[in-house]
């Protein structure tokens, strides 16, 4: 059995007011060759095929000619959950006609799971999809006042999936969230809270991922997933495995952040033979644009001789280590990078820390101290003699005025 594992599609996200609509498209005409090409029984998408709850116009046009694409000319199936930026809802519309054509949608979460049997020359390989619910929405339905986490949730759910699986098939898992196997064994506090949690669990994450969560509860235990032939989750943008080849992301088809600009975007083919056993390939795609940072001086990177050869259509942003003051640096910028995103002051980056106190003993410090550190504190470069020479000046003729 082959079938290609995708997520995260983000159909009509925009990022820093850019809309993504016409890189989406390009990368999904590719994911359409590539189904051409490979012939797979069936493409997974694990959850946020759109970026909002209720898409645009453009993200519900795109995703009606792809899918026909993929269901009516390919005669491919395709078996997809909600994530945590859809509307179950409005995922759900209209399913059980759609399952006639070969599209399996479990939108809404519901008791009765959706079980989609595929089979090849060895027999049936049942697909569960598992769409993404809060805690909350799970603790009414089963009233069960235990379900207080992620990880409680999931825990209960696939304890039903399991109760009803054949075990003597190939079973697979569709699901969407923070998966990790680290939490199991090493203490992290339930205080930490956002990215840098996720990270301490082994998981690589992305500023562009919609946190599920305050704090630690949204993590969910890899063992749950053990039993499964293979299991295909959706929520994190980077491709990554979760122990083993068995629990994979696929991330997400297109950089959607400057966090994950070393990220290879693609999607997942597995194979799963007749014991089992699983064999995955990353497939790569490539961008009408790519997102990349640039650095250095304004004046260097607006020069022909450092863009000659790169694509200059790319979404930018800038890191200037420009000392002085610029002028409508972005304007400058814009002429050379159209899709430019941002830009930052590299000596900016210890802001925080230049207060006029200038750290501790300010009290007990002369004015040139105080000058010193607070300039050592916004530049990575040493200060010269002149230029002390001149604040010394300047704050003579400060106080001299002051008397």
């Amino acid at each position: 059995m082959k079938f290609i594992h995708t997520g995260d599609w983000h159909i009509g996200k925009i990022v820093n007011e850019i809309s993504m609509i016409e890189d989406q498209k390009f990368i999904l005409e590719q994911l359409v060759e590539l189904i051409q090409e490979e012939k797979p029984d069936a493409l997974i998408i694990a959850g946020d095929i759109y970026d909002r709850s209720v898409p645009s116009v453009e993200a519900v046009e795109l995703l009606d000619i792809i899918f026909t694409k993929v269901l009516l000319d390919l005669k491919t199936p395709i078996l997809t959950i909600a994530g945590n930026h859809d509307s179950a809802e409005r995922l759900s519309f209209a399913s059980s006609i759609l399952t006639r054509n070969g599209l399996h949608i479990q939108g809404a979460l519901s008791k009765e799971f959706k079980k989609v049997i595929l089979e090849d020359d060895y027999g049936k390989v049942n697909f569960f999809l598992i769409p993404y619910a809060d805690p909350a929405e799970l603790r009414e339905m089963y009233q069960d006042c235990n379900i207080r986490t992620h990880d409680d949730a999931m825990r209960k759910l696939l304890e039903e999936v399991k109760s009803k699986m054949n075990y003597g098939d190939r079973n697979v898992i569709v699901a969407h969230g923070y998966v990790s196997f680290m939490g199991d064994e090493e203490e992290v506090a339930i205080d930490d809270i956002g990215q840098e949690y996720k990270k301490r669990a082994g998981l690589e994450v992305s500023d562009s991922e919609r946190p599920l969560t305050i704090g630690g509860t949204d993590l969910i235990s890899g063992k749950l997933f053990e039993g499964f032939t293979y299991t295909a989750l959706g929520h994190l943008h980077g491709p990554q495995k979760v122990g083993s080849d068995r629990i994979r992301y696929s991330g997400s088809l297109l950089k959607y952040s400057f966090s994950e600009i070393r990220q290879r975007k693609g999607v997942t083919i597995v194979n799963v033979d007749e014991k089992g056993a699983v064999d995955v390939e990353i497939k790569e795609f490539y961008p009408i644009r790519d997102m990349r940072v640039i650095r250095g001086p304004l004046n260097e990177l607006i020069k022909q001789e450092v863009y000659n050869g790169a694509n200059v259509e790319d979404y930018i942003f800038a890191i200037l280590t420009d000392e002085g003051e610029l002028i409508d640096p972005i304007s400058k910028l814009r002429a050379v990078y159209p899709n430019i995103m941002g830009l930052n002051r590299e000596n900016s980056r210890k802001k925080e820390e230049s207060k006029t106190s200038a750290g501790n003993g300010y009290k007990t410090k002369s004015k040139i101290d105080l000058f010193k550190e607070f300039y050592k504190a916004i530049s990575p470069n040493e200060i010269t003699e002149e230029k002390l020479d001149f604040i010394r000046d300047v704050i003579e003729d400060v106080e001299r005025e002051g008397r």
